[in-house]
């Protein structure tokens, strides 16, 4: 498969639509994003939740199927959007280029803790073309008031 920096979203499969088959019609969340690297919730109907795994390297199929997710489970809404990326191990080029695409995020609060967390969110942040505001936070309380401002 070509690296496309337009993904077409659609490839991947609706993981609410999956789940509400395998429930009977009840969502359960949160969600594994496709490729088990990270996990999406909607927190109190007003929050999207992305929270990637510890260690975990981020390439371009990971962010494709993780924004599948986001804007599956926003059901054709907009939401605010916390992303944990605490102790993310690496975020590629290709990874980077495909956050540039708009979701179902109305605003982006990227939370770490550590001098890498901060390394890599300063990289995307770098990216002149963000699809909505995003700011990097190390305290989720500080996160959560600018998200839900």
């Amino acid at each position: 498969m070509v690296w496309s920096p337009l993904p077409d979203l659609r490839l991947y499969p609706d993981p609410i639509r999956i789940v509400e088959e395998r429930t009977g019609g009840k969502s359960v969340e949160p969600i594994v994003v496709s490729g088990g690297k990270g996990r999406v919730s909607l927190e109190n109907q007003e929050i999207i939740h992305l929270l990637w795994e510890p260690k975990v390297r981020i390439e371009a199929a990971d962010a494709r199927a993780a924004m599948a997710a986001v804007n599956s489970i926003a059901r054709d809404s907009e939401y605010p959007m916390l992303v944990d990326m605490t102790t993310t191990e690496s975020l590629s080029r290709q990874a980077r280029s495909v956050f540039t695409i708009r979701c179902a995020a109305s605003r982006i609060a990227l939370l770490g803790t550590s001098p890498v967390d901060r390394i890599l969110a300063n990289w995307s942040l770098g990216v002149q073309n963000l699809p909505c505001p995003t700011r990097f936070f190390t305290s989720r309380t500080e996160a959560m008031k600018w998200l839900l401002a």
